[in-house]
């Protein structure tokens, strides 16, 4: 955990409540913590999910790997130590808009179950939800689009999950997609199913 730095600095309350956010969006705030290898679908089924609920009239956006490494990430490398700090600082993030009533969809690999675990700290009982999408290394591999497994296998890509660096899996997520046997449809309805079997939403 990065050490605080900055002194002389109080928390400011306002006047809205997380209640007051609650009956004007007419949802629960929640992150949706999407966890796999690269491959396995986890920014498809975040992109499917987004628009499924903003179709229904719930607010939700999408914190995505590649997208934040361009901006808020972008010193940051592959290192063990790196990706740490990678998920701390989106978990951060993450902690806002769900604070905010968001609905915050990640599509992180985030390989170490210390890192996801520190980001469940972060947020209140009921506020992180952990979705495992499971698929095979080989399904994996004949997905990519990106030609990273090629590269890491020749030993072009250095520290990549799966190949040379390792994955966790979740060992109580709250919810497995197995995309080697789902269609994204179907992926993207059992997230949805979950939702709102647990009130973050009503469709």
């Amino acid at each position: 955990m990065t050490v605080q730095k900055a002194t002389n600095i109080k928390w400011h309350h306002g006047k809205i409540t997380k209640d007051d956010r609650v009956n004007l969006m007419k949802q629960k705030g929640v992150t949706i913590w999407l966890t796999g290898l690269s491959g396995s679908g986890k920014s498809t089924i975040a992109v499917e999910l987004e628009h499924a609920l903003l179709e229904n009239k719930h607010l939700a956006y999408i914190l995505d790997g590649d997208n934040i490494r361009h901006g808020l990430n972008k010193n940051l490398g592959f290192s063990p130590e790196d990706r740490t700090e990678n998920i701390r600082r989106i978990g951060e993030v993450a902690k806002l808009f769900t604070d905010a009533n968001m609905i915050a969809i990640t599509a992180f690999i985030s390989p170490y179950r210390q890192d996801r675990d520190n980001v469940r700290k972060l947020l209140k009982d009921g506020e992180f939800i952990e979705i495992y999408i499971k698929c095979p290394i080989e399904v994996c591999e004949q997905r990519d689009t990106k030609g990273l497994y090629k590269k890491a296998r020749a030993g072009e890509v250095k520290e990549f999950t799966g190949i040379s660096a390792p994955y966790e899996e979740p060992l109580h997520p709250e919810l497995t997609v197995d995309t080697s046997k789902m269609t994204v449809d179907e992926s993207t309805r059992a997230v949805l199913n979950y939702l709102e079997a647990k009130g973050y939403v009503k469709f």
